[in-house]
């Protein structure tokens, strides 16, 4: 077990060098390439690399793209979760439902299974990348990872989605604690229980982590504005990581059918569902999550579940059509403003009031 080492915000905030505290929240698969997390940073907020899904071949890449874009900070996150033990009845399950559709769009109706790439490995890159934060979802890192990265400088943040969970990362030694209320886009958090009962609201969540945690808390979820902004460093949040918010900037890997219903006028819900990728996570509804429903609660572990429907994904995407894609997106989507990066960072500060520090 690390020992923990609290930091206060501010402290927190002159060790990442941010001129504001706003972080652009890392999003995986494709979503926050290099080009995005440089340009973030260069306006003075903290830009992060989505790599959960990269090798580490790729995360190093990566990571040498967005010091080429800036000499500014920039953080790197990966999904710190133990390899789930085999389901083969829930993967036949899934692979039967999921049969007609994927003969339909004319994949396999099979696909390839690619086994998990290592942790470890990517862990050793994001070392070697010395990133100014190393942030996980789904869990901490180990005592041992948490070790390396404060030999190398490096601070370490985790997610959390309730208080129990927070106060087991502080007691792990992280240097940050991510409270990651309901509204948020994206893969839930959740390491501890049942992510349904951890869907507790963004302001309450910090407001109750602030109170309890020694260690900065930073707020994620429903953040989409200067005044969003204002409200959680208002309710004792050290800085404001918003994902959603960055997904229409040019820079943004966001696909264009995800960024049309990012835009549309008459905007859909959004839906919290494990049938995409076998996690919970929060997207606009579409007819993938309302025809697999009968999947919620009995699909195979993550990585099976989303190297099953990736194929799937990635041909809807191809072809433009938004309804077997994963739109991954908050409840506020639909004030995103299509803004170049720096240019909303800059927004983002003035409208909270931020002077640049």
């Amino acid at each position: 077990m690390g020992a923990p080492n609290p930091l206060s915000a501010t402290s927190f905030l002159a060790r990442l060098g941010l001129s504001y505290p706003i972080v652009q929240a890392p999003m995986a698969g494709g979503f926050t390439p290099p080009g995005l997390v440089a340009a973030v940073s260069r306006a003075g907020a903290l830009g992060s690399l989505g790599c959960a899904y990269m090798t580490a071949e790729a995360i190093g890449w990566a990571a040498g793209e967005v010091r080429s874009g800036t000499d500014r900070p920039f953080s790197i996150n990966l999904f710190a979760h133990p390899e789930p033990p085999p389901d083969d009845v829930a993967l036949e399950s899934a692979l039967f439902a999921f049969a007609p559709i994927r003969l339909a769009a004319g994949l396999a109706e099979r696909p390839p299974l690619a086994p998990r790439i290592p942790l470890k490995e990517q862990i050793e890159a994001v070392l070697d990348s010395h990133p100014a934060l190393f942030s996980t979802t789904f869990g901490a890192p180990d005592a041992d990872t948490i070790a390396a990265c404060r030999a190398r400088g490096i601070l370490v943040a985790s997610t959390a989605t309730t208080v129990e969970e927070g106060v087991a990362l502080e007691a792990l030694g992280v240097d940050a604690v991510i409270a990651q209320g309901s509204e948020a886009g994206g893969h839930r958090g959740t390491f501890l229980g049942d992510w349904r009962h951890a869907l507790i609201g963004t302001l309450p969540l910090v407001s109750m982590l602030a109170a309890r945690l020694r260690c900065p808390v930073i707020a994620a979820g429903g953040i989409m504005n200067g005044k969003a902004i204002r409200a959680v460093l208002e309710a004792g949040a050290a800085a404001a990581a918003l994902g959603t918010a960055f997904l229409l900037c040019p820079e943004a890997g966001t696909p264009a059918p995800h960024r049309r219903l990012l835009q549309d006028p008459n905007p859909r819900p959004t839906v919290v569902s494990a049938v995409y990728t076998g996690r919970a996570a929060r997207g606009i509804e579409n007819t993938f999550a309302r025809e697999m429903a009968t999947l919620e609660g009995k699909t195979p572990p993550f990585d099976t579940m989303n190297a099953l429907t990736r194929d799937l994904r990635k041909a809807s995407a191809d072809r433009g059509d938004p309804e077997w894609m994963s739109l991954w997106a908050g409840q506020g989507y639909p004030l995103a403003r299509a803004l170049p990066a720096a240019e909303l960072v800059r927004t983002l500060a003035d409208e909270a009031g931020l002077g640049a520090s």
